[in-house]
C-alpha cells in the first residue's frame, strides 16, 4: 500500500531539500523589505511539476496527495496543540488586545470578503475562501469538517496557495510604509504583524525592523508572540465563531446576490 505514495513523497523530499538549499531571500523595496522563505519556493516547483504537460505526476498521483495532506495537517495540528499549554499563561496576559485583533481578521474575511466571493459567483467555496484568513490551521478545520476534496476545501486552498505568493510580498510591503510614516509605536506595528502566518510575520517584522533597527529584537520578539498567540486564538475563534457565522451569511447571501441575481440575469 505504501508503494503508491513513495513517487509523491520523493517528489515531496526533493522539493524540500531545493528550497532548503536556496534559503530565504530579501528584496529591499522602499523602506521595507520583501521576504522569501523555502515554503513559496518549494510551492512554485510543486506547481511547475503538477503542470498537465510535463506529465511527470497524474491525476491519480494528485488524489492521493490529497489523502496525504489529511495526515499532514493533522500531525500539524498536534504540534500547535503542544505549544499551547506554556502559552495559556501569556494568553490570560494579553488581555483584549489579541480579542480584538481576531476580530479585526474576522471584518476583513467574513464580513468584507463572503459577500464579494459570493457576487463574484462562488458557490460553497466562498466559506473556505473567506472564513479566515486560510493559513495551516485553517486548512484543519476545514480538512476536518468538509474534506479537502469539497467545494469548502477548494475554497481554503485557493486563498492559501494566493496568500503564501502574494501574502508575505503585500504584508511586507504596507508594514513597511506604515512604518516609514511614524505614526504608530513600532511594538504595536509588530503586534498587527502577527496575524498567525509565519511567512508573512517575517515580512512584516523585517520591514518594521528596517525603519527602526533600533528596535528590531524588541519588534522580533513582540511580532514573534503576537503570531503564537493569534494562531492559538484563531483555532477557537474561527472554529466556534467565524465558520458558523460564515456558513449563516452565505445561506442568507447566496440566494439573494447570488443564485437570484443569475436569475434575474437569465430572464
Amino acid at each position: 500500500m505504501i508503494k503508491k505514495y513513495i513517487k509523491i513523497f520523493i517528489l515531496a523530499f526533493i522539493l524540500v531539500i531545493i528550497s532548503e538549499l536556496i534559503g530565504e531571500k530579501k528584496i529591499k523595496v522602499g523602506p521595507g523589505y520583501l521576504v522569501f522563505l523555502p515554503m513559496l519556493f518549494a510551492l512554485v516547483m510543486g506547481l511547475i511539476i503538477s503542470l498537465p504537460k510535463l506529465k511527470l505526476i497524474s491525476d491519480k498521483e494528485m488524489s492521493l496527495s490529497n489523502e496525504i495532506m489529511g495526515i499532514a495537517v493533522i500531525l500539524f495540528v498536534a504540534k500547535i496543540g503542544a505549544t499551547m499549554g506554556p502559552s495559556i499563561v501569556a494568553l490570560v496576559e494579553s488581555g483584549w488586545a489579541l480579542c480584538f485583533q481576531e476580530l479585526g481578521h474576522f471584518l476583513g474575511t467574513v464580513v468584507l470578503g463572503l459577500p464579494i466571493a459570493i457576487l463574484l459567483g462562488l458557490g460553497r467555496e466562498a466559506v473556505g475562501a473567506t472564513f479566515s484568513i486560510d493559513r495551516e490551521p485553517n486548512i484543519a478545520i476545514i480538512s476536518e469538517k468538509y474534506g479537502m476534496d469539497s467545494p469548502e476545501g477548494r475554497g481554503v486552498m485557493g486563498i492559501y496557495i494566493c496568500g503564501t505568493l502574494f501574502g508575505a510580498a503585500y504584508i511586507g510591503l504596507l508594514a513597511g510604509y506604515m512604518g516609514s510614516l511614524k505614526i504608530f509605536n513600532p511594538l504595536a506595528l509588530a503586534m498587527g504583524s502577527g496575524v498567525g502566518s509565519g511567512s508573512m510575520m517575517a515580512a512584516a517584522s523585517g520591514a518594521i525592523a528596517a525603519v527602526f533597527p533600533s528596535e528590531a529584537k524588541e519588534i522580533a520578539s513582540f511580532s514573534a508572540a503576537s503570531n503564537l498567540l493569534t494562531t492559538i486564538i484563531g483555532i477557537y475563534f474561527t472554529l466556534f465563531v467565524s465558520l458558523p457565522v460564515a456558513n449563516k451569511l452565505y445561506d442568507w447571501l447566496q440566494p439573494r446576490i447570488g443564485r437570484n441575481r443569475k436569475k434575474r440575469g437569465e430572464a
